[in-house]
């Protein structure tokens, strides 16, 4: 039951892009849809499962925002979906002013949170999520039970009440158009339903339940885990814990829910003093070589030395969950504060995430381009 490999990552660029459709989900979500025009669509074809990263300019200071694609690809259009946060500067300002019209700088599509597609793949896919964590679930379903008839896909799916499903009438359709092929349970944690599973948290042991009784681990060839940080831990442990190697096993992050892990720096000023000792940083980005130094006290990263010397290094999240800022170890020792995004073969081909690593070594030099 080996999976494929994954999706081949992509030259993380921006470009502006218009908005063409505006359109409420919940009271505090929206799917925005974007045009991409036709000498771009290189730039921004994706895999179903994939996000893209949006630049905007907000109170005199840029920010950097993570959304998955919601929609199975088609060529010209691209669609995501954005859920307010509390105390969330971008998804406030797109849910209260985002029109159509505007224009907004988007990345290319980024991500490994996806799969191989094919009309003669047999697979049962499996997939659990959380409140917007449907997001990129809504594009691998849409596409694998396109694809293929010979495939199958159940998920279960928590949210706090039924007014904050999103993409409550899509999730409806997908199950009358795939009737024998698409298996929704819903789970609610401040409604009751009917049966006791699907009322309540989504934790260990209603997860147990519907791993015993209706989502059974040996009929799954692979899952996939979308939500807040600690309903994937959760996730993932309990899958662990019933038998399902981990390789077999998706998750995507945008954000660990996890104060006491700063999200990183975004090219702020270091004072660098030769005389209290430093790091040499060489990196290499679209065939250009570059050389900063760090102060040693000052344990910046790679991304954030990177930064203040060339501003189109690419990042995303800054906290180590996109895989963004990837770069390859050349030369030299780091150490990596948090790790999300990257898998156990790219950790052993040499792989860090620059946002996370901090040099250890009088010399390091990383490739963005490998």
């Amino acid at each position: 039951m080996a999976l494929e490999p994954r999706s081949q990552r992509k030259r993380a660029s921006f470009h502006k892009l218009a908005v063409s459709q505006v359109r409420r989900l919940t009271d505090d979500s929206i799917e925005v849809t974007f045009d991409v025009p036709k000498e771009l669509f290189d730039h921004y074809d994706y895999a179903p499962g994939q996000y893209l990263a949006l630049r905007k300019e907000l109170n005199g200071h840029e920010l950097r925002r993570s959304y998955s694609i919601c929609a199975a690809p088609k060529p010209g259009e691209l669609k995501v979906a954005i859920k307010r946060d509390i105390g969330g500067e971008f998804s406030t300002w797109a849910n209260e002013s985002l029109e159509a019209g505007m224009e907004i700088d988007v990345m290319s599509p980024q991500g490994t949170f996806t799969t191989k597609l094919g009309p003669d793949i047999e697979r049962h896919y499996a997939a659990i999520a959380a409140g917007s964590g449907v997001t990129p679930i809504m594009s691998l379903a849409r596409s694998i039970l396109e694809a293929s008839p010979l495939t199958r896909f159940s998920l279960i799916y928590s949210n706090r009440t039924a007014q904050d499903v999103m993409f409550l009438e899509e999730l409806a359709e997908l199950k009358d158009r795939y009737p024998a092929r698409f298996a929704l349970f819903h789970v609610l944690t401040r409604e009751r339903r009917g049966a006791e599973v699907f009322s309540g948290r989504l934790d260990s042991e209603r997860l147990k339940l519907f791993l015993d009784h209706l989502v059974r681990p040996r009929d799954v060839d692979e899952w996939f885990i979308c939500g807040p940080f600690d309903l994937v831990q959760l996730v993932r442990d309990t899958l662990e814990e019933s038998g399902v190697d981990r390789k077999h096993v998706r998750f995507e992050l945008f954000t660990t829910d996890r104060p006491d892990r700063p999200a990183g720096q975004q090219g702020r000023p270091v004072i660098v003093d030769e005389r209290e000792g430093v790091h040499t940083i060489n990196f290499t980005l679209d065939g250009v070589s570059a050389t900063v130094t760090t102060a040693k006290h000052s344990r910046e990263t790679v991304l954030n030395a990177a930064l203040r010397i060339r501003s189109d290094v690419p990042f995303a999240c800054a906290g180590g969950v996109c895989g963004t800022c990837r770069a390859k170890l050349v030369d030299g020792t780091v150490s990596m504060d948090e790790n999300f995004a990257l898998e156990p073969e790219e950790l052993e081909a040499g792989y860090v995430l620059t946002c996370q690593s901090h040099p250890t070594s009088d010399t390091v030099s990383v490739d963005y381009d490998a």
